[in-house]
């Protein structure tokens, strides 16, 4: 099976770590993932601002960076999402026919990263060791649209000596929702406060989810706090191991 790994821009730009985590934790269950150098954007920011036409030559472009997998993996409930929903709908609305069956083909073949290891993979023991107390944030697209259900958290229970916590609330939004954050600002950081409130309401010392936008959000309220609770990316605790003696 042919696996690519689709990076996002956002985790290419800001927390690439996490992509280098999504790699070793594959290739550690014996997937031989690829990294098409030709991927980009996929146009999701271009898409919730309006600016369907701009967004399209993104969608031309994603379509044609993958074609030829047979799977490809992301770390991002988000991107996932938008490949699998908005792509479809945009090529649609488009009439270009040839690019909309393009687009559908790979929004098939297209899994949210907690989708590919139980779903395709069929694990959900990945040989983690993260010794650590951990709550989980259900990202807006990874639960309402992509609807992964309790993948992410079926996981995390299969790590070696990991805590796992309860979040109060949990499938309440974050309140970044890409440019929402920057449109509504004030709405924004309301409900931030809220899930701030319930994340060390846990006494957890990592939160963690599967979008790193949403991290970067809740990250960036929890280091205000002082509280010394972390973000850390599920990718990155499923592919942690136990320190050699």
């Amino acid at each position: 099976m042919r696996v690519a790994l689709f990076v996002t821009c956002l985790v290419d730009g800001v927390v690439p770590d996490v992509a280098k985590a999504t790699v070793r934790l594959l290739r550690r269950l014996g997937v031989d993932v690829e990294v098409p150098l030709a991927q980009t954007c996929c146009g999701q920011m271009h898409i919730n601002t309006g600016y369907a036409g701009q967004a399209l030559p993104l969608v031309q472009q994603h379509a044609d960076a993958f074609r030829g997998f047979d799977a490809v993996v992301t770390p991002s409930g988000s991107c996932a999402g938008s490949v699998r929903h908005q792509h479809p709908a945009l090529a649609a609305r488009s009439g270009q026919a040839g690019l909309q069956r393009q687009v559908e083909d790979l929004a098939s073949r297209t899994y949210e990263l907690s989708e590919f290891l139980v779903d395709v993979l069929g694990v959900t023991d990945v040989g983690a060791y993260y010794p650590h107390k951990v709550t989980f944030h259900p990202t807006c697209h990874s639960l309402r649209v992509l609807r992964v259900g309790d993948r992410p958290l079926r996981l995390l229970r299969a790590v070696q000596g990991l805590e796992l916590v309860e979040l109060p609330d949990a499938e309440v939004c974050c309140g970044f929702g890409g440019t929402f954050a920057v449109k509504n600002p004030d709405v924004s950081a309301a409900m931030l406060s809220d899930k701030l409130r319930h994340v060390l309401s846990t006494d957890a010392e990592i939160c963690s989810a599967g979008d790193s936008s949403c991290l970067l959000h809740i990250g960036g309220g929890l280091s205000r706090t002082r509280a010394g609770v972390r973000t850390v990316h599920l990718a990155e605790i499923l592919a942690s191991e136990p320190v050699p003696a």
